[in-house]
């Protein structure tokens, strides 16, 4: 089912501002139900990267950010550690290497991901701690992708991602991942808030596994 790029239009109203309660909690179960179901499912798969996590190099399990998200509530996003102890220290450094624009930030071949951590985002097993941020309602299982804290990710049209709860999977991720320039990763996470139903979340969901098995562009 190919994802259309094309612009939505500005004075369009985003559905999830005015979908009935009924279909907002319909989203809010499949969130609790579905990410409870997976927890178990990936549990032993999630162990044994944890195991990998804590052999490999020194420092903590569990990577904890600070994120922009629904509402414009801040939250802290978690990921098993994919990097050295004190990398993000040096992310102003390597700004100068980055391959991405606007507020994306990948680097191919960055030194400071670890052996383990670069095989954990080449399967996007590093988010799947993510899943117990749906369970609290700070995240959805589909929506656009939470950013760090930055004001000026949030001004204009971008501050209407918020409208809706950031998710671990969305167009992005069925689109070209991080390979998508900012211009075009934004028009989808807009053309999501205007165009949200179950039946698309339902939609991402069953294409999101088979674009996390290719590694489309997850580096």
């Amino acid at each position: 089912m190919p994802v259309s790029t094309a612009k939505t239009p500005h004075h369009r109203p985003a559905p999830c501002g005015r979908a009935r309660w009924g279909v907002r909690a319909a989203k809010r179960y499949i969130d609790c139900v579905g990410a409870a179901v997976l927890l178990l499912l990936v549990a032993p798969v999630l162990f044994a990267a944890a195991v990998a996590v804590k052999l490999d190099t020194p420092g903590p399990l569990l990577f904890r950010q600070r994120r922009t998200g629904w509402r414009g509530k801040d939250f802290y996003v978690l990921k098993l550690r994919t990097m050295h102890v004190g990398s993000e220290r040096l992310r102003a450094a390597m700004e100068v290497r980055n391959e991405a624009d606007g507020h994306l930030f990948k680097i191919h071949e960055d030194p400071r991901v670890t052996p383990v951590g670069r095989w954990l985002r080449r399967y996007s097993l590093d988010e799947l701690p993510q899943l117990v941020n749906v369970l609290r309602g700070q995240m959805s299982l589909v929506g656009p992708r939470p950013l760090p804290v930055v004001d000026s990710a949030f001004t204009g049209e971008a501050r209407r991602r918020l409208l809706v709860r950031p998710g671990i999977t969305g167009l992005w991720q069925v689109s070209g991942r991080s390979d998508l320039a900012w211009e075009d990763a934004l028009r989808l996470d807009l053309q999501y808030v205007d165009t949200w139903s179950i039946r698309l979340d339902l939609a991402i969901l069953w294409r999101t596994l088979p674009a996390v098995l290719r590694g489309d562009g997850a580096y």
